[in-house]
């Protein structure tokens, strides 16, 4: 079995993404890595090619800063970056800048990769998701967030990134999936506040018109992370490449997960998912096989 990795990324120290930790955490199940890296001005690229694999295939790229409607930029660069994996490799793992596997999951998911490998009816693997906020003590545990996305797609060249780049199509329907046994660790709401509240000025650009960001992002310096509905203290262990990061943080955030901010009807639907696990309403870009 051949796996080949790939991610797109973009001024990575600039608004500070821990793109070293993803590649590297998944380097493991990968046989290469694409990584497409976009026009930079704070030393990305150079970032990239100090990461010490030889697995790592840079393929310089330039981002259409005109695409600012729902971020079909970032769809654009993922198609990039597939478009190079090797075609002999059987699966091909997607991973974005500001995720990082555990390493728990490695021989799971490899495991998962080698048992439907021949079985081209399941066209991807779904996996979990875990999101912290804030800090890295606490993770998003309301509705807000999303639950599962497919991160390891078959290497069949007439699929492509859907959207802003959540999931995949092909031939404009949503993958047949199988339920992968592992949870993808999301960091991307883990930042100084003030690299955050950069971030969000940039990023909303994606998406949205000058008119929509200057009457919705406010001038501010920092980000504030205390508008949140819901969070959940964090239980469990980080990925061991994320350790050196996590012990460098320089900013504090602290939350009462007893007091939430959610609406009366927020609230149903937020007990009912966590009585019986059923998320009414779940937006789904797969199909469960």
């Amino acid at each position: 079995m051949k796996v080949s990795g790939f991610t797109f990324i973009r001024n990575a120290i600039k608004y500070d993404y821990p793109v070293v930790e993803a590649i590297t955490s998944i380097a493991p199940l990968c046989d290469e890595i694409v990584v497409a890296v976009g026009n930079s001005d704070d030393g990305t690229r150079d970032l990239i090619e100090n990461i010490d694999s030889r697995k790592i295939k840079i393929i310089d790229t330039i981002w259409d800063d005109s695409l600012r409607e729902g971020g079909r930029v970032l769809a654009t660069e993922t198609d990039k970056a597939l478009a190079e994996v090797d075609p002999q490799s059987d699966w091909a793992f997607y991973i974005q800048g500001d995720e990082v596997l555990h390493e728990k999951y490695l021989e799971t998911l490899k495991a998962d990769m080698l048992r439907w490998k021949d079985h081209p009816e399941v066209e991807g693997l779904l996996l979990r998701y875990c999101h912290f906020y804030g800090s890295y003590d606490y993770i998003g545990d309301s509705r807000r967030w999303y639950r599962n996305e497919v991160r390891i797609i078959r290497n069949d060249k007439s699929i492509r990134s859907y959207r802003d780049a959540q999931g995949f199509r092909k031939n404009n329907r949503p993958l047949r999936v199988k339920r992968a046994d592992a949870t993808m660790y999301h960091y991307g709401w883990v930042k100084p506040p003030q690299l955050q509240q950069a971030k969000q000025e940039y990023f909303h650009k994606l998406w949205h018109d000058d008119a929509w960001m200057e009457k919705k992002i406010p001038k501010v310096d920092e980000f504030d992370y205390s508008k949140i509905d819901s969070l959940a203290n964090f239980r469990g262990e980080h990925p061991r490449v994320m350790l050196p990061r996590i012990q460098r943080t320089n900013w504090q955030f602290s939350f009462d997960p007893t007091k939430t901010r959610l609406p009366l009807k927020s609230k149903l639907l937020h007990g009912i998912e966590r009585l019986t696990g059923w998320r009414i309403g779940e937006y789904r870009n797969y199909k469960l096989i």
